[in-house]
């Protein structure tokens, strides 16, 4: 058993933060759930609480304020949207809390490292690390105008998928094969003064199969939808737990280590006439659909992994199951900010 507090950046309702709970509980340790936009920082030339002069806190720079450094272990759930500054500072405090930017601090194990979450919340960032690993990609353009927009649609044949750069889940998130249709898109984009992300369309679509990476252990499910090309769980898609090969374990370890992430997913879509392509890597997987239908407790699997990452408790192999009650599988939406 454990006593170890963890700090769990993102939202503490739904399905995901109660198959958490219930792991923790079931291991003896404590969740505390805060929003990343609670995040603060204080740097003091004296500090009675931060002996490097860098007070890192959540929960709001107030006197219920919780210092990053009482935590054992921080799981980062999610990257909210935000502002470029806004983003960038949430990053800096969770590699000063890691010690990558602070020598004298002491490090406080945080999964994913900032430095992979930097990569893998960037679609753009992610595909170039596949391709030059030698994995092959979907073919891909990006742009910042709608003229150019337009040029790399036709030069993907006219068929292709369209999305934001950062993001997840499948949203926001759109085929597009009518030039009309490409020219408004492109025409609301530029408003909006988004990147242009545009993906060739590959066939058959709707098909592919995910690599769910915790620490040493690979869990495989191919995931199908019939009535869409995307294949996440929350657009209807249906899942069949797999047996991964050997070589499917070896590159989603190399790529997940490569790019310093514990617990993330790697993607492959089915390819009409060629081998599966390397889609994304989700550096803040949802494992609703895995979780059906896969033995391992997923959740589990994550807190033994953040305490194992504490240097206080080896990874169980007889991984202890924590029920999943059906009434727990509704999804609960987090309130809007």
């Amino acid at each position: 058993m454990s006593d170890k507090r963890i700090l769990v950046l993102g939202c503490g309702q739904g399905w995901h933060a109660n198959q958490l709970r219930a792991a923790a509980d079931s291991l003896g340790c404590t969740l505390h759930f805060s929003d990343y936009e609670s995040l603060f920082a204080a740097v003091h030339l004296t500090s009675p609480s931060a002996t490097d002069g860098v007070d890192l806190g959540v929960d709001g720079f107030s006197a219920d304020a919780s210092p990053l450094a009482g935590f054992d272990a921080v799981l980062a759930r999610t990257m909210p949207a935000g502002s470029l500054e806004k983003i960038t500072f949430r990053l800096a405090v969770l590699h000063a809390a890691a010690g990558d930017t602070i020598a004298n601090a002491a490090p406080i194990p945080v999964i994913n490292s900032p430095r992979g979450m930097e990569i893998a919340i960037d679609k753009f960032a992610t595909l170039t690390h596949l391709r030059r690993l030698g994995y092959p990609v979907p073919e891909t353009i990006v742009v910042q105008s709608r003229p150019e927009a337009m040029a790399a649609f036709e030069r993907l044949g006219g068929d292709c998928v369209v999305k934001p750069i950062f993001g997840g889940e499948g949203r926001g998130v759109m085929r597009i094969q009518d030039p009309q249709l490409a020219w408004t898109t492109f025409s609301t984009l530029q408003q909006l003064d988004a990147v242009l992300y545009l993906q060739a369309f590959v066939r058959p679509g709707g098909r592919d199969t995910r690599l769910l990476v915790i620490g040493e252990h690979v869990i495989a499910a191919r995931r199908e939808n019939a009535f869409d090309f995307r294949t996440n769980h929350a657009h209807g898609a249906t899942t069949t737990a797999i047996q991964p090969t050997a070589e499917q374990v070896a590159m989603a370890k190399r790529i997940t280590t490569s790019m310093g992430l514990t617990f993330a997913s790697v993607d492959l879509i089915d390819c009409a006439d060629a081998p599966p392509r390397l889609l994304e890597v989700n550096a803040v997987p949802g494992w609703k659909g895995m979780q059906q239908v896969c033995t391992p407790n997923i959740a589990s699997l994550v807190i033994q992994t953040l305490l194992h990452g504490c240097h206080s408790e080896p990874v169980d192999p007889n991984l202890r199951e924590v029920q999943t009650p059906l009434s727990q599988c509704e999804t609960t939406s987090c309130p809007s900010k």
